[in-house]
Formats: C-alpha cells, sequence, structure tokens
C-alpha cells in the first residue's frame, strides 16, 4: 500500500486513481491528522509527501516518520514545488528517498516509486547479513549498528552510506557515486547532502567514525583497520 499526503483534492485522486490502475494500490490523504490516524493502523511500503500542507507540513511529518521505529525504514518521496532548491536539499537531508517537482507527470511519479522500491527491495535482501570492520558491526538484516558493542542509532541513509563503503572497504568512492547509488538519481551536481551524511555519521560512530577518510577532491572511503 502507498499512503499519498497532499492537500490539493485534484492531485490527490488523480495520483491514487493513476497508482490503482497500474497495480500500485494506494490511499490519499489530504494533510498530516488522517494520515497519522492511518499510520496507526497500517505501515505503508511507500510513502508520498506533499512539503506544503496545513497544520504539520511535510518536513515535520518526515522528521516524525524517520524517529517512528515503525516507519522510520518505509521508503519517502517529497512532493516539492518547481525550483525550491533548499525544500530538495534540505528533504534529502532530513532521510528523504527521492523528490519529484510539482507539475509532474503521472507515469514519470509511478517510474520514481518503482525504482525507489526497487532499491529499498534489494537493501532488505543483501547477501550479507552481517558486515563489521574495527569495531564498527553491522547487522543488515535487524538494521542495528554497533560500536564495541554498544548500539549507535541511524537513520535509513547514514545506515545505507555506512552499509555501502563497508562492502567497499578500502575503495574510494566518489561523491556522484554515492549519491546516484543510494540516493537514486544525479541531483544536478548537488553532492553536498553526501557531505552532510558524511558528518553526520562520524559523529554518531564517535571514535570509530575517524575510519570513514576524505579522499581530496575525490570522495570518501572506509579504512580497514
Amino acid at each position: 500500500m502507498i499512503y499519498c499526503v497532499e492537500d490539493d483534492d485534484n492531485i490527490r485522486e488523480l495520483v491514487v486513481y493513476t497508482l490503482d490502475s497500474t497495480g500500485l494500490p494506494a490511499k490519499g490523504f489530504p494533510s498530516g491528522t488522517e494520515f497519522k490516524a492511518a499510520l496507526k493502523n497500517e505501515t505503508p511500503e511507500l510513502i508520498l509527501l506533499d512539503i506544503m500542507l496545513p497544520g504539520e507540513d511535510g518536513m515535520e511529518l518526515l522528521s516524525d516518520i524517520r524517529k517512528n521505529s515503525k516507519t522510520k525504514n518505509v521508503p519517502v518521496i517529497m512532493l516539492t514545488a518547481k525550483g525550491a532548491e533548499y525544500d530538495k536539499v534540505s528533504a534529502l537531508d532530513m532521510g528523504a528517498d527521492d523528490y519529484v517537482t510539482k507539475p509532474f507527470g503521472m507515469m514519470e511519479l509511478v517510474s520514481r516509486i518503482r525504482a525507489v522500491l526497487r532499491r529499498s527491495s534489494r537493501g532488505k535482501n543483501t547477501d550479507e547479513p552481517v558486515l563489521s570492520t574495527g569495531k564498527i558491526k553491522m547487522d543488515v538484516l535487524r538494521h542495528k549498528v554497533t560500536v564495541n558493542g554498544k548500539e549507535v542509532v541511524l537513520t535509513l541513509k547514514e545506515f545505507e552510506l555506512l552499509k555501502k563503503l563497508i562492502l567497499n572497504l578500502g575503495v574510494v568512492l566518489t561523491r556522484e557515486q554515492l549519491l546516484e547509488d543510494i540516493w537514486g538519481y544525479n541531483f544536478d551536481g548537488e553532492t553536498r547532502t553526501v557531505d552532510v551524511h558524511v558528518r553526520s555519521l562520524r559523529q554518531k560512530l564517535g571514535k570509530a567514525g575517524d575510519q570513514i577518510e576524505t579522499v581530496r577532491g575525490v570522495g570518501y572511503r572506509i579504512r580497514e583497520k
């Protein structure tokens, strides 16, 4: 089930109708209040979230989604206003998986949704359920990270970033490559969101964060220890 939170009745109804017609069951909600009530009864596979909403806006709802243990790993696609670059960057930094700029075509939206669902599915079916390097240990299936046996709480994107680095131990990954592999597209050459997530990841890992090295002018790698 896909949830669409959009206060414009015409857009919401069209999105729900299109998704239902293409084999992606969907429900629509005009505000965060109805959306939150529905979450108590069902956890969706993906959430479409408009930024401009009455009451709680999309950014506040996104923050709540990522803090909730039941929904923190649910993929979220933000619906943003044309040219609102700050909103796009902020949404990605807060854990959104993708964004679609209004006005958008229905088939483009369906394509983006399917791409995000594929990436999400791959993440859940990794062949390496437990990854480790130095004092860092990742239980991929349980979505749990520990440093020296103490659990570290990461956002979905921080978790995916750390997993990507460990799976490529010692290999330098460019910012563009990380953006493409983890966020799923090239955001007009914008790589600041990668730097933000690396900085946050280092802080949360404490001293173990020193394993993540910056290769000037190229990108990042995690070294063996």
